[in-house]
């Protein structure tokens, strides 16, 4: 692959998990063990409407969380989706959320047989463009 060749996915979906701090560890492991090739984790402070109910049940919701990118083929996304809600606990309130956002088209240095996977092609202003190797 030449250093200017522009693989272009455009079969892809982007999972966000939100979820309480210490628990993206759990989350990116099951990910990864569904088919998920990588994930992308940050810190992030957040409150939301249960914060108020699941104080009258005398519960305490972490303001502390941990948000976790994972992009993935579409064919994949909705196995890998439901492994992550289940290892997260999704199902009790108060530990996150967790959807999908198509993406339309992405690029960054992809190897042949993983892009393969996600229905990639050569971008044609990439293909097109003469590239100088010798500035």
């Amino acid at each position: 692959m030449s250093h200017n060749e522009m693989i272009v996915l455009t079969n892809a979906v982007l999972i966000t998990c939100i979820v309480q701090r210490g628990a993206a560890d759990a989350v990116v492991q099951a990910a990864h063990e569904a088919g998920a090739q990588g994930a992308t984790i940050f810190h992030g402070r957040g409150t939301g409407v249960r914060q108020k109910h699941l104080g009258l049940l005398g519960l305490t919701v972490n303001a502390e969380k941990e948000i976790i990118y994972i992009v993935v083929p579409d064919d994949q996304a909705d196995r890998i989706f439901e492994r992550i809600f289940v290892t997260a606990k999704l199902d009790t309130p108060g530990m996150g959320i967790i959807y999908t956002t198509p993406i339309e088209k992405m690029a960054t240095h992809i190897p042949h047989q993983v892009a393969a996977r996600f229905g990639a092609h050569l971008s044609p202003s990439a293909a097109r463009e003469p590239h100088d190797h010798a500035k």
